[in-house]
Parts: C-alpha cells; sequence; structure tokens
C-alpha cells in the first residue's frame, strides 16, 4: 500500500485533517506505519484517542520510527494502548522491483 485508498469525504474536517497528516509525515516509513493505520481506524477513534493520536503525530518521526520497530525503548508517555495497537501494525517495507510492475 502506497497511499490512501479510501474516501475521506465522509469524514468530519478534525479526521480529514489528522488522516493527510499521517499520510505525509515527512518520511516513508511514518507515512506507511501512521497513514495505514489512521486509514483503518480514523472512524472509529473517540475524541479522546483522536487527542491522543494527535500528540503522538507530534513526536519526531525518527524517534517514532525507531519505538515501532523496538530499535529503542517506547518512553512512558508513548505506552498507551493506541500506541500498542500503532506499532502492532506491521506494513510492507518490502521495496518496488520493476518484476512488481510488470503484467503477467
Amino acid at each position: 500500500m502506497t497511499g490512501l485508498v479510501k474516501s475521506s469525504a465522509d469524514l468530519d474536517p478534525r479526521r480529514r485533517r489528522i488522516l493527510f497528516r499521517c499520510w505525509h509525515r515527512g518520511i516513508r516509513e511514518m507515512d506507511l506505519m501512521l497513514g495505514q493505520f489512521c486509514e483503518a481506524h480514523i472512524s472509529e477513534l473517540s475524541d479522546q484517542e483522536l487527542d491522543e493520536l494527535e500528540h503522538i503525530m507530534e513526536e519526531e518521526d525518527n524517534d517514532l520510527v525507531r519505538y515501532i520497530t523496538g530499535a529503542d525503548p517506547v518512553p512512558a508517555h508513548l505506552q498507551t494502548p493506541l500506541f500498542e495497537r500503532i506499532a502492532a501494525l506491521r506494513p510492507d517495507f518490502s521495496p518496488v522491483t520493476g518484476e512488481d510492475t510488470t503484467a503477467k
């Protein structure tokens, strides 16, 4: 998956803004991690969870990647059920090759 698949037209402005920000993080790994999580769950998150997601999104991308991949320990302020759900998502980071793009 390389970008937004579902339409955001049925989302309220706050959820649309969060979804956009999750897919446009600055580094591709975080686009995939947060973007895929958000796309799958944005419509079901409570207002409190949206607040928490916005706080998570304030973290530096490189730090988040290290926390999510286990390269660095997760700081106490991120040890929450929502962050665990995000970290549990394992996007496919396999590189696209010429073989992937040729029709069979």
